[in-house]
């Protein structure tokens, strides 16, 4: 089946409101709500729920949480809605589906939402954004946000390895790449700002989240996601909560790649969407069921160049939002290159990327026993 990647927040929405309207007969009650932006109206939160007559299973698939990673997303959730929606069990199976959780960084074509927080630091438990954590971020400060508009890259390039060779010497690069990507709640204008307060789609998730607890038995959901990893391999990216091993998972649904968010398989994240999930269970919900995990669809490659080259435009086009640049043709270097990183152009990736998503799929929702 042809699916397409959209090429706007626009085109991507008209989708999926338009498919969505296509399932809704199928299940006993069905609606879709949307919540504008408070900062822009014309950015919604769209979310649409399908209800079954017995609600003992609820599939969420959730994207963009950062934003220009929705691209990719919405074309797994085109999939979804084409090619395994159909083949549920609408009697005891229900959907939550959610489109762009951070509409202003899809429309922006960036990460953060329009306070420059990254989504996925900001599910905090206990609404408490402690600028001390993550103390491995501060020494890195420097070289992850230099304060001054880009003027030549070869320069900027000097500067970043220069600054990158000497905070290995001290540091290593696990602590580096822990540092860099666990989030920050110190430096609002900075790569990996987790935010100051609990922002207003994560406030929603954790709505939607809740109410999913209390009318279903059991919960699945699947957040999807771009950038880190191998690049011609989906990674399932777990919660360090989830009871499963990674090998026992990887038998269970079939599927190659199956990681946890450690410091030695991944990297682990303060405020990440899946472990607030689990806690939220452990917490509150513990008799019920839940499988919450990441599809992360790798970019630029697992290598550590690769996770340089990954770093280095990350620090770029921040600083390219935060200061400009000097001529346009650096401000389009920088954003292509940035795109790469989470939307990549490339038809041999999205082919791999889309044929192992339905692998996923169909590994995932076979091992739950929700097919018909």
């Amino acid at each position: 089946m042809n699916i397409t990647f959209p090429e706007s927040y626009e085109d991507s929405r008209a989708r999926f409101i338009r498919d969505f309207e296509l399932l809704r007969p199928k299940w006993n009650s069905s609606r879709l709500e949307s919540v504008p932006l408070k900062t822009n109206s014309s950015l919604s939160i769209d979310y649409a729920w399908a209800e079954p007559r017995k609600k003992e299973n609820l599939i969420v698939i959730s994207t963009g949480l950062h934003g220009i990673e929705g691209y990719v997303g919405s074309a797994m959730l085109k999939i979804f809605t084409d090619e395994f929606a159909p083949r549920l069990n609408v009697e005891n199976t229900g959907l939550l589906l959610v489109h762009a959780i951070n509409p202003y960084g899809m429309k922006n074509r960036r990460r953060y939402n329009e306070n420059n927080a990254d989504l996925n630091r900001n599910f905090i438990w206990d609404e408490n954004f402690d600028p001390k954590i993550n103390p491995d971020y501060e020494p890195l400060s420097p070289l992850l946000n230099p304060a001054r508009p880009i003027t030549n890259l070869f320069a900027s390039d000097v500067a970043f390895f220069s600054r990158l060779i000497g905070r290995i010497v001290k540091l290593g690069i696990l602590r580096i790449r822990q540092g860099t990507l666990s989030g920050q709640y110190r430096h609002p204008r900075g790569v990996q700002f987790g935010g100051g307060s609990t922002q207003e789609s994560t406030q929603l998730m954790r709505g939607l989240f809740q109410r999913a607890f209390d009318e279903y038995e059991q919960v699945i959901h699947l957040d999807m996601h771009t950038g880190y990893g191998p690049r011609y391999q989906m990674s399932f990216v777990n919660s360090t909560r989830e009871p499963a091993s990674s090998q026992e998972l990887t038998r269970r649904f079939y599927y190659p790649l199956i990681v946890a968010a450690t410091p030695s398989d991944f990297y682990t994240v303060s405020g990440d969407i899946t472990e607030y999930l689990y806690q939220l269970h452990d917490e509150k919900y513990s008799s019920k069921k839940l499988f919450a995990t990441c599809f992360e669809f790798g970019t630029f490659g697992a290598s550590l160049p690769m996770q340089i080259r990954s770093m280095r435009i990350t620090i770029l086009e921040n600083r390219l939002f935060q200061f400009g640049a000097k001529s346009k043709s650096l401000h389009d270097a920088v954003r292509k290159e940035y795109e790469e990183l989470f939307f990549p152009a490339e038809n041999k990736w999205r082919e791999k990327a889309m044929q192992d998503c339905r692998q996923a799929f169909e590994g995932v929702f076979a091992a739950y026993g929700i097919f018909k």
